[in-house]
């Protein structure tokens, strides 16, 4: 089996890069120049220098492999327009057929919510807003695609969970938090959320996965990454210009992830260390080889 892989230089998709060579799988990774190519092709993929927003040039990679998995993503004003190019390959080439494909999304689609599961309301922030309508173009489509929607993804030293260790005061007696800290933020470990995304690439459940091992309160968190310091609530507004609007608002959503998602259903068992735990060693060097 062949599966073309999108963002394996990347945080998460350098995670399910990983896990898929450990299994033997072939992985065609698609990226944007030699010195990625390179990369990759270290770890023991094939590499294909491919503009994921030529939707010609993304499909003929399509027809040539047994499944896909897009992690890749600007993370800028575009991901919309580069979430359409890269639908527009798949539904030409995998509609019909029985190949699957792995799609990314993300748990603030849902909003803030008491006990989210695949199936509640969805309520996004604007700065994800976006994702609805392409989302829905697939789940309509006759493509075998499950979407992986992450919980706030953390490990290795990366992602989110870096705001908190550099938060406003980080290093003295009082610190910052994010509103008032009392919302909670589903989280996941990026090695967990790799396991996920190769279990719905080999499982093709269909619909929305909820990708998170846990709930914790945002306070929790920083209390864990400052232990002894004065935790400092922000006026909302204040998280808003500090982080931008857009992004403070999500960060800002008060989301339980419930433990009766489909993932669960699945087999799927979060192994990691948590977040909380993390943080509390140190996080930019937990986990990391002495």
């Amino acid at each position: 089996m062949t599966i073309l892989l999108t963002g394996a230089t990347g945080y998460i998709g350098g995670a399910v890069l990983e896990l898929l060579i450990s299994q033997g799988t072939q992985v065609t990774a698609v990226v944007r120049s030699e010195t990625a190519a390179d990369k990759v092709r270290a770890k023991g993929a094939e590499a294909a220098i491919v503009d994921l927003s030529d939707v010609a040039a993304l499909g003929r990679l399509l027809a040539a492999v047994d499944g896909a998995i897009h992690t890749a993503s600007p993370g800028d004003t575009t991901s919309a327009a580069f979430d359409t190019a890269v639908i527009d390959a798949v539904l030409a080439e995998f509609g019909g057929t029985e190949k699957h494909y792995v799609h990314t999304s993300g748990v603030w689609i849902w909003g803030s919510q008491s006990r989210i599961v695949e199936n509640s309301p969805l309520d996004p922030p604007a700065i994800v807003a976006w994702r609805l309508e392409q989302e829905q173009r697939l789940l309509e489509s006759t493509v075998a695609a499950t979407i992986v929607a992450p919980g706030i993804v953390y490990g290795e030293g990366g992602g989110i969970a870096n705001i908190i260790l550099d938060a406003p005061g980080a290093g003295t007696d009082a610190v910052t938090l994010i509103g008032d800290g009392a919302q909670c933020w589903g989280t996941v470990h990026v090695r967990d959320l790799a396991k996920l995304y190769v279990l719905a690439l080999e499982s093709n459940p269909g619909g929305r996965l909820i990708g998170a091992s846990g709930s914790v309160a945002v306070a929790d968190l920083y209390g864990a990454a400052h232990p002894g310091a004065k935790l400092m609530a922000e006026d909302p507004e204040a998280t808003r210009s500090r982080l931008g609007a857009q992004f403070a608002d999500a960060l800002l959503l008060d989301q339980v992830v419930s433990e009766q998602v489909r993932s669960r259903d699945l087999g799927w068992r979060p192994t990691e260390a948590s977040l909380q735990d993390e943080l509390a060693a140190g996080y930019r060097t937990a986990g990391q080889p002495a």
